[in-house]
């Protein structure tokens, strides 16, 4: 466990993650909660989140410690496609400018806490509720299990071995979640992005110089994918549909899920989501130079075992000791605060649209409180199970479905805002046709996200996820109208009758 340990970043790795612990716990008592036992103080933050408190923590949600380790390691393997992820997150912005606002007004004037209390307000159907609900809390928890593989690389890249380090972390982080609520990672994410911004205008600047410069770092890119044989510096016409569907369909699904939703729920104001659409592309900056470490592992001659190890290989190689350390906690913390939120919107859902549905509808403020504590308790230790017992595949694959499933919610949650046009079952049996649609695609495709569309000799290859959701929203439309024909035929014969 403790064979090739860098002392000193091991000393400032601890440091931080000792910081963050104090603050998760001390977040009970901030903005002044007049108290935690009710869900929209413990769940939401009291909703009275302002601008940059909800810019770092949206951030903080959306650009996790995944994303620092993962995106970088799509870019190391295949290139310019891995690049993917940047057009993505500036493509959500304008959406989130558009439609988050009105969602936000009805949730506030109807005190709803979740998408699945959205749905049931505007159709009345159960089935729809729990159907939004299922999909939140089933797509939510491989998404957390994968801040774990996150978190799993820089504690090996300490010269740390074993689980009991990454067991330890997340009870830390479940105590101080179930202490505080949504203010724990809120207070975090301010320590976190600050220590992020750092570490990557660090490599930005010191790793290209330390390589010999950027058309280094490019020409040595370019050179070892042509020995590859895949991958390259530019996307290859074929790559064109895929990348534009990709984005397009990856930012339709970011806010479909909890903790995305979570964050804008718990803002003060319409405007303050507005500002935070207008604010937020500052991130997409950070996750572009992000990505290019992944081009710079190919410079820096890295040996990958798993290309999960090019970031933490880069700082623990090319910089101090102290250093390493500071960027392994960055990257560390950036898995706790999404990891927080995620099982807080979880909980919400479990305790809104199972709880509160089936179990005790009578259920009081502060009992919905208690019954999410223990939700988002149990949410975190699902999470851990599968990364400490089944193969990492099997998270990656599970949170592949969960994007794609998760974007079958969109009709149902979207619509609504603008048209009463649609049925709920309607919306219900396009939500199944859209899941079953998308799984069978993905496991056709051998759990590939993309899939090819054949007319002749012409054929284009398209993001499942969107696929699946045109099949969802054309079974919603037809279903919907062969229903009001039947509303109204029933009409006409009791005028007659």
């Amino acid at each position: 466990m403790t064979a090739n340990i860098d002392w000193a970043a091991l000393a400032v790795f601890v440091f931080f993650f000792a910081l963050v612990t104090v603050l998760g716990f001390a977040a009970a008592h901030w903005r002044r909660p007049k108290t935690l036992a009710h869900l929209d103080e413990w769940g939401l933050g009291g909703r009275q989140f302002g601008t940059w408190i909800t810019w770092f923590l949206i951030g903080g949600d959306i650009y996790t410690a995944y994303t620092m380790i993962a995106v970088p390691a799509l870019v190391y393997a295949v290139g310019a496609y891995g690049f993917f992820a940047v057009p993505y997150t500036i493509l959500v912005y304008p959406f989130v400018f558009a439609v988050m606002p009105l969602l936000w007004k009805v949730a506030k004037d109807n005190n709803y806490v979740t998408a699945g209390d959205v749905v049931y307000g505007r159709y009345g159907c159960r089935p729809l509720e729990l159907a939004v609900a299922l999909t939140g809390v089933i797509a939510t928890m491989p998404y957390i299990a994968l801040q774990l593989v996150g978190m799993e690389a820089v504690i090996e890249a300490l010269g740390i071995k074993g689980e009991l380090p990454l067991v330890a972390a997340f009870l830390i982080l479940a105590l101080y979640t179930y202490s505080s609520g949504l203010r724990a990672p809120a207070l975090i994410a301010f320590v976190k992005d600050t220590m992020i911004y750092i570490v990557v205008l660090a490599a930005v600047l010191l790793v290209p110089y330390k390589l010999g410069g950027y058309g280094a770092v490019f020409e040595a890119a370019g050179a070892a994918f042509k020995a590859k044989g895949s991958g390259g510096l530019l996307l290859a016409p074929a790559q064109y549909a895929p990348y534009v569907s990709v984005a397009l369909g990856s930012a339709l699904a970011l806010f479909m899920y909890p903790h995305a939703l979570t964050g804008i729920l718990a803002c003060r104001s319409a405007d303050t989501i507005r500002k935070n659409a207008i604010l937020l592309p500052a991130y997409s900056i950070v996750l572009a130079l992000v990505a290019l470490m992944g081009l710079m592992g190919h410079a820096a001659g890295l040996k990958l075992t798993n290309n999960n190890e090019v970031v933490p290989l880069l700082f623990k190689i090319l910089f101090p000791g102290w250093f390493a350390g500071f960027a392994f906690a960055a990257i560390a913390i950036g898995a706790l605060v999404p990891a927080a939120i995620m099982s807080i919107g979880a909980a919400n859902l479990f305790t809104r649209n199972f709880w509160k549905a089936y179990i005790n509808p009578g259920v009081t403020h502060a009992g919905e409180a208690a019954v999410a504590k223990i939700a988002s308790l149990a949410v975190k230790a699902g999470a851990l199970l599968v990364i400490l017992f089944l193969p990492t595949q099997f998270a990656l694959d599970l949170q592949l479905l969960g994007g794609i499933w998760i974007l079958q919610i969109f009709p149902s949650v979207i619509f609504g805002l603008y048209t009463g046009w649609f049925r709920a079952y309607g919306l219900l049996l396009g939500w199944a046709a859209g899941i079953l649609c998308g799984s069978w695609l993905v496991w056709l495709d051998n759990f590939k996200p993309l899939h090819s569309l054949h007319a002749g000799s012409a054929s284009i290859t398209l993001y499942s996820g969107l696929l699946a959701l045109a099949v969802n929203i054309a079974v919603a439309i037809i279903v919907t109208a062969v229903l009001g024909r039947a509303a109204r035929g029933d009409r006409k014969l009791a005028r007659a009758g």
